[in-house]
């Protein structure tokens, strides 16, 4: 590329970037308005004071302020910054005055049941219906991102299956406290054992933070094996582990959590409960 003899030369271009401020397109492209010959510099100011032919006696008026260069243009890629995410803090108590109102507010929920309880349809339907953006993230859908040497827990529980179990709430984790710092709201559903404290309620509120706000869903054995027989593939499990797990989940009771049966109840008529339920828990959390 030429360029005018004791012009310097132009910084390199970067990729997304304007030209460099100061730089005309014509230094770039030889021949549109190039110059022939050396380029013309322009007369030195008069030094302050300075009355010479032709000069204006008297003071010298101020120079023109210097052109402040552009803001930097951004780098064209879409890329939009996103506040880091940090542990959930515990919700804070409305007024007194004031009726809490689940529905308009920011929550992290982690809603707790067997297998069949209806944790994913209720948590979806309920996700669907908020005011406030709000993210489903199920910990069953993250474990099964793995898909070769994928640990079912059905052939056994193992180092393996407890690996990627752990690996796939703390995804959960991660992910709920990045959408949480960007305003949106989660429910997260996991089947998570009373007598499993460390595994279970623990890691989710180490993961996620203090005021995730856990939810029992619970209906009778009899509902949950009518719902399981409806599965298929390996959410489906046999009517032992079903009825093991259902007495395992018994558990939750006098644990201090809320608990909804929703034996007798659909989908919608769950989440208006859950709802009711997350009010009274943003008026006084729980200790867990």
């Amino acid at each position: 590329m030429q360029h005018a003899v004791g012009s310097p030369l132009p910084p390199p271009h970067q990729p997304g970037q304007e030209p460099a401020v100061g730089w005309s397109t014509a230094a770039h492209h030889p021949g549109a308005g190039a110059h022939q010959g050396p380029v013309p510099v322009p007369p030195p100011p008069p030094a302050p004071g300075f009355s010479g032919v032709g000069a204006p006696s008297g003071p010298v008026p101020p120079a023109p302020p210097r052109h402040t260069p552009a803001p930097p243009v951004p780098d064209g890629t879409g890329h939009v910054p996103l506040p880091p995410g940090g542990p959930v803090a515990v919700p804070s108590t409305p007024p007194a005055t004031a009726a809490p109102d689940p529905a308009g507010a920011t929550l992290a929920v982690l809603l707790i049941g067997p297998a069949g309880a209806g944790k994913t349809s209720v948590a979806k339907y309920w996700a669907d219906h908020r005011r406030v953006p709000t993210a489903h993230i199920s910990l069953d859908d993250v474990r099964e991102w793995v898909r070769s040497g994928f640990a079912d827990p059905q052939t056994g529980w193992n180092d393996h299956s407890e690996a990627q179990y752990r690996l796939a709430r703390r995804t959960c984790g991660f992910a709920a406290r990045n959408f949480l710092a960007n305003g949106i709201s989660c429910i997260l559903d996991d089947a998570v054992f009373p007598d499993r404290p460390v595994v279970g309620l623990g890691g989710w509120k180490r993961h996620v933070g203090p005021g995730l706000l856990p939810v029992v869903l619970l209906p009778g054995l009899d509902i949950v094996l009518e719902r399981n027989a409806e599965r298929s593939g390996n959410r489906r499990l046999t009517d032992e582990e079903v009825a093991r797990i259902h007495g395992r989940m018994a558990g939750w009771y006098g644990s201090g959590l809320p608990i909804i049966d929703n034996s007798q109840l659909d989908v919608p008529g769950t989440a208006r409960v859950l709802n009711d339920v997350l009010a009274r828990a943003i008026a006084s959390p729980p200790n867990w």
